[in-house]
């Protein structure tokens, strides 16, 4: 015998329940929670019951009340079983807020399920309420939702960049590639371009090299890229790498291969990397000093007993550190930084020697000079990590570069002036360590040695300094140039930049960048051979930044990620339309 299907009665309607049809049978569904319950529960005792455990607050509640509730939950989209199948467009625009700081924070796709919601949930349930908390418990972050919803976040940026790109008069590209955990090559690009009033820099793509790491096998991607979106060579003034034989081999190499799509396009050699290069000049003696401090170091720190015994050692004595640094040669400002550390715990780092019988090491360190040739490499590497310093740094044009190259050859050539004069007071530690005392002959003919084959090393990595200076005059300053120094094309152009009383003031006021991109259109010829100079790039340091930041995204424990996705939006200063994508997002209850 079947059971009895029992009837909606219009007067339930006051314990907040109204009818739904679920096949031939009806049940009884709650307008507050939306919860159904079996129709064998329609019956006034069980909904009653069910308003004053889940909803004591509203038991007093009028039936005018629950009518109203009633109307709204008829406008709502709800499946047979009553659950809705399409939730508030706020909800989706909280999750695509929550997974864009996900990858913001370059944190695993799974935090949003196993803390983020969580602990939401419970703060809500706790300050708000558990009706609020149910409601943002329907945020869906979703291991599978979080990566779905950054390609998708990911993709609308690189949709504005090429836009923005595509609509520049000229723009400028960086690329380098890397090996990530995975054994996977990953190549990079950025690039440079008017937008709006001023010159921006972007991620383009992270793509991975399944094979060769070739300059055909490059430039194949990047010609592709190109061409799936409708970039213009033409519009491509510059092309900056690291300098490897793949990418600035003379016959076959990438920029050679550009250059054949685009003679114009002008070809750099990281700034950064050839002033690394530059800088590992050193004298023998000067050299076995460096190799004796990174020995020591090494000694230091190479067992966990060492350090912790050094540690000790430098809180009694109230050092202000209590550790040393390891020098490693592919960080560019790692030697000057390990340098300094120990020259500010020599004291200590003597005395440790001494305590631990490390007879050789503590000799060569007490030997005469040791000290003083070891304050001259601090203050020389110091010096080194700021020019280093200043070459890095987003939205940094070629000419600030090249004028920071300039500066410090100078530098150069002064301090050799007063060394060959006996005066070290342009190194602070080596002139203290001397106070009582003048330089040593042989330690001023090494001093003058180093800084002479620094100055020629610089001039054989920098050969075309002064000459680029002379050629962008008229780009740094307009109105104090003649008329000589720019190209014929734009003389009478230019002339009437020249005594433009407007853009005079203007020029005052802006920064380089800002002004050339306004008068664009004004004095359309000059400007744009200005902005071809100013959206070049002086160096990869986007790509050596990005892939830091690659290293924190794609670890060991998720080494089969596709990063290219994440890496855009934690990288890219360009805001997703997310109002956009919600819209046409199909919202999906959370899983």
């Amino acid at each position: 015998m079947s059971a009895k299907k029992r009837k909606y009665i219009e007067d339930y309607i006051r314990f907040g329940f109204v009818s739904l049809q679920r096949g031939d049978t009806e049940v009884p569904q709650c307008v507050i929670c939306y919860k159904t319950l079996s129709n064998d529960g329609m019956r006034p005792s069980r909904l009653e019951r069910h308003l004053r455990t889940s909803h004591p607050a509203l038991v007093d509640k009028p039936k005018a009340f629950f009518e109203t509730k009633k109307d709204t939950l008829k406008r709502a989209k709800l499946d047979d079983s009553g659950s809705f199948r399409q939730l508030s467009s706020k909800v989706v625009e909280a999750s695509y807020e929550i997974v864009m700081l996900i990858a913001q924070s370059k944190k695993s796709h799974n935090i949003g399920e196993s803390l983020i919601k969580p602990g939401i949930f419970y703060a809500a349930k706790l300050v708000l309420g558990k009706d609020s908390a149910n409601k943002l418990s329907q945020i869906s972050l979703s291991n599978d939702t979080v990566k779905k919803r950054i390609d998708e976040l990911s993709q609308d940026i690189k949709v504005q960049t090429l836009d923005q790109v595509r609509a520049s008069p000229v723009f400028a590209i960086q690329c380098d590639e890397t090996t990530d955990v995975a054994q996977c090559s990953q190549l990079l690009m950025y690039a440079r371009f008017v937008s709006g009033n001023n010159i921006k820099e972007e991620i383009m793509f992270c793509h991975p090299m399944e094979s060769f790491t070739t300059a055909e096998a490059i430039f194949d991607v990047i010609s592709d890229f190109f061409q799936e979106n409708q970039l213009s060579w033409e519009s491509l003034v510059g092309v900056c790498t690291d300098g490897a034989p793949a990418m600035r081999g003379l016959r076959s190499g990438f920029v050679t291969k550009v250059k054949e799509r685009n003679p114009s396009v002008m070809s750099t050699h990281c700034k950064l990397h050839r002033e690394a290069l530059a800088s590992r000049i050193l004298p023998v003696e000067m050299m076995d000093v460096l190799n004796v401090g990174i020995k020591i170091v090494n000694f230091v720190k190479a067992g966990a007993l060492n350090s912790r015994l050094f540690k000790l050692l430098c809180k009694d004595m109230e050092s202000e550190h209590e550790a040393l640094l390891f020098h490693t040669n592919v960080r560019w400002l790692s030697k000057g930084n390990m340098l300094g550390r120990l020259y500010e715990l020599r004291e200590e780092v003597e005395i440790f020697l001494d305590s631990q019988q490390k007879v050789d090491l503590y000799d060569k360190f007490q030997s005469e000079g040791f000290h003083a040739t070891l304050a001259y490499l601090v203050n020389i590497f110091e010096a080194l990590n700021a020019v280093n310093l200043k070459l890095q740094g987003k939205n940094i044009n070629i000419i600030v570069h090249h004028d920071t190259i300039r500066t410090f050859m100078a530098k150069l050539d002064l301090w050799k002036c007063r060394v060959l004069q006996g005066n070290v007071a342009s190194f602070r530690n080596l002139d203290t360590a001397l106070a009582d005392s003048n330089l040593d002959s042989e330690l001023k003919e090494q001093i003058i040695t180093h800084l002479s084959d620094l100055k020629s090393e610089f001039v054989r990595y920098f050969p075309d300094i002064d000459d680029k200076r002379e050629a962008w005059k008229f780009i740094r300053n307009p109105f104090q140039c003649e008329v000589a120094d720019v190209a014929e094309e734009v003389q009478e152009e230019f002339l009437e930049l020249k005594f433009d009383s407007t853009a005079k003031e203007d020029f005052k006021d802006m920064d380089l960048e800002t002004f050339w991109v306004k008068y664009l259109h004004v004095y359309p010829l000059t400007s744009h051979q200005a902005l071809r100079i100013l959206t070049m790039f002086g160096s990869t340091y986007m790509c050596e930044t990005a892939f830091s930041t690659l290293v924190s995204i794609k670890t060991k424990y998720r080494y089969r990620l596709n990063v290219e996705g994440d890496l855009c939006c934690a990288l890219s200063s360009i805001r997703p339309r997310i109002l956009d994508l919600v819209a046409k997002k199909q919202c999906q209850i959370s899983h």
